[in-house]
């Protein structure tokens, strides 16, 4: 049975029996200042590639610490490899999408510029530390790719051929998308999400003729952006994805 401690920190170092690792100076401030921890509290430190181990604050600065690491508690887990496409929107919204599609296993992020995005440029460092913490909170142990936003017509050149894009259409014209995912077969997936007012005619044309594409509907209801996201991940995690495990105790 897994060990269970309230703080848990992302570490991107290498995790084994016995390593000390450096905290960074914002890791070091929490604990400090807002945790009110100090040398001898136990931590939990994670990453995808080591799993989760017991950590043992051994220094604590005000910008600086490190951690002993003594035992493992979880081994490396499977993942869905589901990406999430979207279309930035207003800032509150986008932090809500970036840390709600962490806790539901979103495994990378990808903004696109399409022909109605109105947000004009994005903070990836805040996204990224909007990530980690929902990582820190869910109990899961990676945490999602963040990319550069490109536009639309760019990314579609370099897709690869081999996963799936489920393109979440407003139009009504698409598949249901239970019935979709009900008949897909196992493994890479990604959705898409346009912006608000939606994708214009051209791009759901061409979306339309490439066969990676699958548009699918998310039902009689208008949705805004953000929560379409969601709604699609949702969906896709109870009928293709890792929904069908049990939480680790």
């Amino acid at each position: 049975m897994s060990e269970q401690i309230a703080t848990r920190l992302y570490m991107p170092a290498a995790l084994t029996d016995g390593a000390d690792v450096v905290l960074s100076a914002a890791q070091a401030h929490r604990l400090r200042n807002v945790l009110r921890l100090g040398s001898g509290a136990a931590v939990a430190a994670f990453n995808a590639r080591d799993g989760e181990w017991r950590g043992m604050v051994t220094e604590l600065g005000r910008n600086a610490g490190a951690l002993t690491i003594t035992e493992r508690l979880r081994v490396p887990e499977p993942e869905s490899d589901l990406w999430l496409l979207f279309a930035p929107v207003k800032r509150t919204r986008l932090d809500w999408l970036v840390e709600k599609a962490t806790e539901l296993g979103v495994t990378a992020l990808l903004p696109v510029w399409t022909a109605r995005t109105q947000a004009e440029r994005i903070n990836l460092e805040r996204l990224s530390a909007l990530a980690i913490a929902a990582a820190e909170q869910s109990e899961r142990l990676s945490i999602p790719e963040l990319r550069a936003p490109k536009q639309l017509d760019r990314l579609l050149a370099d897709w690869p051929a081999q996963r799936p894009l489920l393109v979440c259409d407003e139009t009504g014209s698409g598949h249901p998308i239970a019935e979709v995912l009900a008949g897909s077969p196992p493994g890479a997936a990604a959705f898409m999400i346009g912006p608000e007012g939606g994708f214009d005619a051209r791009e759901l044309d061409a979306l339309g003729k490439l066969p990676i594409v699958t548009r699918v509907g998310l039902g009689p209801r208008v949705l805004r952006a953000e929560t379409a996201a969601l709604a699609a991940v949702a969906v896709f995690q109870a009928i293709a994805g890792d929904w069908r495990r049990a939480r680790p105790r």
